[in-house]
């Protein structure tokens, strides 16, 4: 174990979007200076940073030189490349969380397989590559089903529904060769998540389940606490507790379930970093995701998760953002903008939270 990051120290952070722009925020309240390493120009993170670097996540040259200047480095979007992560590690820099962490979260296919080793039950799945192979997937998973591609897909995109066999080859084609999954479909009762964040000396801490709502594949509302059995916020603690020791994961890490009807949790997906559906803790936890976040990786010791009150996060997408005059005027909202240039559809402009009391 080595020291904790003095305050005063810079923290590396590579993207340059809103998650890294709300953990410099975070970073400068515990007295960290931020250096931001993202491939775009005038990023929302990079304007709030002390130092902003804009160079491409595979040169390593330039990579090298930003792990000179920083304590420990983070990131703050999944699809950073794995061996981004590696090259810097090469460098002398400390990164949180780890290339494996990243490789299984960037692949759907391993993620599935992930879950399954440790305990946690994925819907039925199986790898596609051939166009028999999707015939021979369906026929075992049964319609509906999902075929996704296995890695860059977010926020509903990458992926189409197949409610049937008959139009298998126009599904396959619109992927143009991809590695694919075809997933089965799951009627769940509703979709949770869990965010967790665990220590390098092994301290876990939750936050409570919370329950989010989509639109157009995108997360529209989360609300805390999650409709479900006590239990059920324990299981998937418990789930996120063993997925975060078997990668040896420092920093928040957030896992999305399916609740099904009878009580039974689906595991969906995982993001190795802070998550629109965590939001809400900035304002309603004791310590925000950005916060725990930030002390997970410096090595200091966890925040306390507790929850304040209930509450209702609302994504502002596209042209939601433009009620910023409105809502800035509600007294029961807490916005949050992003200061992204131009919104954009199914864009994520900002976010408001209004808490329950």
């Amino acid at each position: 174990m080595s020291a904790p990051t003095a305050p005063g120290a810079a923290i590396g952070i590579l993207g340059g979007g809103q998650l890294g722009r709300m953990l410099a925020h975070a970073a400068e309240q515990l007295g960290f200076d931020v250096h931001i390493y993202t491939d775009e120009e005038d990023s929302p993170a990079a304007r709030v940073a002390a130092r902003a670097v804009v160079a491409d996540y595979h040169d390593h040259a330039a990579l090298a030189a930003f792990a000179r200047d920083v304590a420990v480095v983070t990131t703050e979007f999944e699809n950073v490349p794995a061996d981004a992560a590696a090259a810097l590690i090469a460098a002398g820099a400390v990164v949180h969380p780890n290339p494996r962490a990243l490789a299984i979260a960037q692949d759907r296919l391993e993620e599935k397989r992930f879950f399954a080793a440790n305990g946690l039950t994925p819907a039925p799945f199986a790898p596609v590559e051939t166009l028999d192979e999707l015939r021979a997937a369906l026929a075992l998973i049964g319609c509906p089903a999902i075929l996704k591609t296995r890695r860059l897909g977010y926020d509903g995109r990458g992926q189409a529904r197949l409610e049937s066999d008959r139009a298998l080859e126009y599904a396959f084609a619109a992927f143009n060769g991809a590695p694919l999954i075809l997933e089965g479909f799951c009627r769940f009762e509703r979709e949770v998540s869990i965010i967790a964040a665990r220590a390098a000396d092994g301290a876990f801490a939750a936050y409570d389940l919370c329950e989010n709502e989509h639109r157009g594949g995108v997360l529209a509302r989360t609300n805390v606490p999650a409709r479900c059995d006590p239990a059920i916020h324990v299981e998937a603690a418990a789930e996120a507790r063993r997925l975060m020791d078997a990668l040896d994961y420092v920093g928040v890490l957030t896992i999305e379930f399916f609740l099904m009807p009878g009580g039974t949790l689906i595991a969906n997906e995982m993001a190795p970093r802070v998550h629109n559906s965590g939001h809400w803790t900035i304002e309603a936890a004791l310590t925000s995701q950005f916060e725990q976040h930030i002390r997970a990786i410096a090595g200091w010791p966890l925040g306390a998760t507790a929850r304040l009150c209930d509450a209702e996060m609302e994504n502002l997408i596209g042209e939601d953002a433009a009620r910023w005059a409105a809502l800035a005027a509600d007294p029961t909202a807490r916005l949050h903008l992003y200061g992204k240039r131009e919104a954009r559809a199914g864009r994520k402009m900002g976010h408001v939270t209004r808490l329950k009391r």
